[in-house]
């Protein structure tokens, strides 16, 4: 059921937005070699905490974590572990929380050190195809508008458009209707309208869009191997330009904003 947030619900969805660029700005100046994912994990948890927030993915469908730590081959859903970041790592750090009842949602993914050109292609893509969706995302203009921004971004460099994971609408739930797919034969016509909050997230792939889950029932890789980036901002639709609730303002995220 699609919902159409109110002008109170706006101010409190920009209040948690606004919280997720502030938390994911910090932790994405501890990305560093030598860092474990464990390390970052507990770090977020204790960010949100503190500001009065909880964790949007602890505990939700079993999920453990307050963060997903997806890196190189891994799609999304990546686990926090033991595991310690390397020089030449690509890293998607994907974080949600609620404030007051209402969800923020991004993600954004970040060299690790040194990373090769066809790992800074694959971010710089990514992250502008995140962009080219949010300036599709205008009233009157449909979710296969959409999706088409990604695809017409990321499809002159041969990259993959990942189908088994789509972006969502957001509010009072972490996933709403209706789904925001990235490519323009798996989404809807549904007209955009203001007051429609949704999660826009590019998964694109350097070689082939397929997936696979592994053993831990979360962490989505590359059928192929190869390198993975995810680019996500919680966005409202306005009666101009949408308005990025979770824009990223400083720091490392502002590399690749």
């Amino acid at each position: 059921m699609l919902q159409i947030k109110s002008k109170r619900e706006l101010d409190l969805m920009r209040e948690s937005g606004r919280l997720v660029s502030e938390i994911l700005s910090k932790l994405a100046t501890q990305v560093a070699p030598g860092v474990s994912l464990e390390q970052l994990d507990a770090e977020a948890e204790r960010l949100t905490r503190e500001a009065g927030a909880m964790p949007a993915f602890k505990g939700y469908l079993g999920y453990r974590h307050t963060l997903c730590t997806s890196v190189n081959e891994q799609v999304v859903h990546g686990i926090p572990g033991p595991r310690v970041l390397k020089d030449g790592d690509i890293l998607g750090l994907d974080f949600g929380l609620v404030l007051q009842g209402y969800y923020g949602d991004s993600a954004v993914t970040l060299p690790v050190g040194r990373i090769s050109a066809v790992a800074h292609r694959l971010l710089s893509v990514t992250r502008d195809s995140l962009y080219a969706a949010i300036e599709a995302s205008r009233p009157g203009n449909t979710l296969k508008d959409v999706a088409r921004a990604v695809e017409s971004t990321v499809r002159p460099h041969g990259y993959g458009v990942v189908r088994d994971f789509v972006g969502h609408g957001i509010g009072q739930k972490l996933h709403e209707d209706p789904q925001v797919p990235n490519y323009e034969d798996g989404a809807s016509s549904l007209v955009l309208r203001p007051g429609m909050t949704i999660a826009i997230e590019p998964m694109i792939n350097e070689g082939t869009p397929e997936v696979r889950v592994l053993a831990d029932r979360w962490t989505a890789v590359t059928k192929d191997g190869k390198l993975s980036a995810h680019f996500e901002h919680t966005i409202a639709i306005s009666e101009g330009a949408p308005e990025v609730l979770t824009e990223w303002t400083s720091g490392r995220l502002g590399d690749f904003a």
